[in-house]
């Protein structure tokens, strides 16, 4: 296990140094520079000193190390948009925002999916099956945005029950956290019905109906654990991408977080801003894979991570 963690961690430090090269020349590729936004007009001199300040002045490989060598520190330097704010801090206030609202829509998700994917593989009546699988449906091919706006729409608007702008009480999470929810719910539930309906043909099934087990009692206690599998694979990145956030519900919520400051990061040309948040976004989706790989491995002990 432990040189399985090893391994995977060098794999993941490699991937996270692929990423992170890509990402420093591909926003240096883009045109114009961070300095002139909004068709401000610079002084030659400030230009110059800014340029300096943040070693834009320098040749792309001098740049490159010099990035390398502070990032491997934790170093990201100051925002080049926000003046006076360190990259770090920017992440430290905005992360927890869309983290606490990610893991709020993950817990949610996972439990909603799961229990309507039992549902699916133990209904005895068509219909519920048929319903289960219409919503599945619609949840996979409805883009997120557009179930926000319909919900906003119906509970906001029409009927005044839910608030729609930050995150200021309990009753603010509904509607961003159901608009984050709706894919990832239909993709667990078709999963998770998917594999139960696979195991129910094993022999240890087999075994456990001959001993006079109600069929509930057989799929939770004995088919749902290595039904199990590929839910947890899925939910590793799943994890990773829900705690990083969602331009689109987090601008239509207006919701204080990382997401919105990524795209605006981007729009900005704000080069340490877009390094600090990619390498975050990256160490974020390599942990979760790890996690979910060593999970399946305690959940089916037949998996061997070493090999």
């Amino acid at each position: 296990m432990l040189k399985y963690i090893g391994k995977r961690l060098v794999i993941g430090a490699l991937t996270l140094l692929i990423l992170s090269t890509i990402t420093f020349f591909g926003v240096r590729a883009m045109p114009g520079d961070p300095f002139s936004q909004d068709n401000k007009v610079i002084a030659p001199e400030t230009f110059e000193a800014m340029k300096a300040k943040f070693h834009l002045d320098k040749s792309l490989p001098e740049q490159y190390v010099i990035f390398l060598s502070n990032a491997i520190r934790g170093d990201f330097g100051e925002s080049i948009s926000k003046k006076g704010k360190q990259v770090s801090d920017i992440i430290a206030l905005r992360f927890p925002v869309t983290a606490k609202l990610g893991a709020i829509a993950f817990c949610f998700s996972m439990v909603m999916g799961l229990a309507l994917g039992i549902v699916s593989a133990l209904a005895k009546h068509r219909w519920v099956n048929s319903l289960i699988t219409v919503v599945s449906t619609l949840g996979v091919s409805l883009p997120n945005f557009l179930f926000a706006i319909m919900i906003m729409i119906l509970f906001a608007v029409k009927l005044g029950w839910l608030p729609i702008v930050g995150l200021n009480g309990p009753q603010y999470y509904i509607l961003p956290v159901a608009a984050l929810s709706l894919g990832p719910i239909a993709s667990v539930t078709r999963l998770t019905r998917s594999s139960i309906r696979d195991v129910m043909h094993e022999d240890y099934i087999t075994l456990s109906r001959s001993k006079g087990n109600k069929e509930a009692r057989t799929i939770i206690v004995h088919g749902l654990k290595n039904a199990l599998l590929p839910v947890i694979t899925y939910a590793g990145p799943l994890f990773a991408g829900m705690i990083t956030g969602s331009l689109v519900i987090e601008t239509l919520f207006s919701v204080p977080g990382i997401g919105a400051e990524f795209t605006n990061s981007i729009t900005n040309r704000d080069y340490t801003l877009v390094m600090g948040l990619t390498i975050l976004f990256g160490v974020l989706v390599i942990i979760m894979n790890l996690i979910s790989d060593i999970v399946a491995a305690i959940v089916d002990p037949r998996i061997k991570l070493g090999k």
